[in-house]
């Protein structure tokens, strides 16, 4: 068996230069390979890296914008990705814009950043959420999707990529479905799953259809596709950054925390801080050039 060690950045901040990849080299003794110039690469070994070159390692780039991970070579790439929306797929919070068209956004926004860092219990702090936005036109949902969402760099590249590898791909959010029926489009997931807002007379009640899709539920969503598509959890990569992606994260066989709240980041086997979602696709020793973009 072989161990891979990746190291990669945002393609906005390349930091690979080849003098650092050199020294990464001579300190694992192993095989290079340039997965992107500037921005990935790759090294293989016979054997698992030592704790103390992996810190003589994180000492090299300790100061650069680059991010690293180590994991065994065998079943790397994956044929089920199961990704977070809020904050991984998109840079935003839907239900804190959609606040803000209910003059409620600070508010909200407190008590999603308490949840997702797990201060809170995640259900009851999205029910307490959503009672704020009672009497709200639906019409919101439309210009906050508009006005107010943008995708995370990466976000296509990686979905598109995976499908045309022969991947299953599938959203699931603790947020609301009018909101991955649209993202999911957009990426292409061929799947999505998320909370159902309930709508009365064209406005928000300020309830939702139960059950509720939480965190227990997430991790039952990857179980649940892996049984339809044969898979088993082993060959999942699952992407998240909140409290209520941890038991998803760590039931796949691949967990990473993206941009995570630091209960996320410490629990993941790995974490990406620093590239854009381009990176799980590195992680799987695919190259920028088998990138599909469109």
């Amino acid at each position: 068996m072989s161990y891979i060690l990746t190291l990669v950045c945002h393609p906005a901040t390349p930091a690979l230069m080849p003098r650092l990849l050199d020294d990464v080299r001579t300190l694992t003794h192993g095989a290079l390979r340039v997965l992107a110039e500037g921005i990935a690469a790759e090294v293989e070994t016979a054997k698992p890296l030592s704790a103390e070159t992996l810190q003589a390692i994180r000492e090299l780039t300790e100061n650069l914008p680059i991010d690293i991970a180590a994991q065994a070579a065998a079943g790397r790439e994956k044929k089920l990705l199961i990704a977070d929306m809020d904050s991984t797929i998109i840079q935003q919070e839907c239900l804190d814009e959609l606040a803000a068209f209910a003059g409620k956004q600070a508010e909200i926004s407190a008590i999603t950043e308490r949840a997702m860092h797990g201060e809170l219990d995640f259900e009851a702090a999205l029910r307490e959420r959503v009672s704020m936005l009672a009497g709200l036109p639906a019409s919101k949902l439309d210009e906050t999707l508009e006005q107010r969402i943008t995708l995370t760099s990466g976000a296509t590249e990686l979905v598109r990529t995976m499908n045309a590898r022969g991947a299953m791909t599938a959203l699931v959010s603790g947020g609301f479905t009018y909101f991955t029926h649209r993202i999911a489009q957009a990426v292409g997931f061929l799947e999505n799953q998320g909370n159902v807002l309930t709508i009365r007379d064209g406005l928000l009640t300020g309830d939702l259809e139960e059950p509720i899709f939480g965190r227990a539920a997430k991790k039952e969503a990857l179980e649940n596709i892996c049984t339809l598509e044969g898979l088993t959890p082993a060959e999942a990569l699952a992407v998240g950054d909140g409290a209520n992606d941890l038991d998803m994260l760590q039931a796949a066989g691949t967990g990473v925390a993206f941009h995570a709240k630091p209960i996320v980041a410490e629990a993941a086997r790995i974490r990406i801080d620093h590239a854009d979602l381009t990176a799980l696709l590195y992680l799987q020793g695919i190259p920028k050039a088998e990138f599909i973009t469109a």
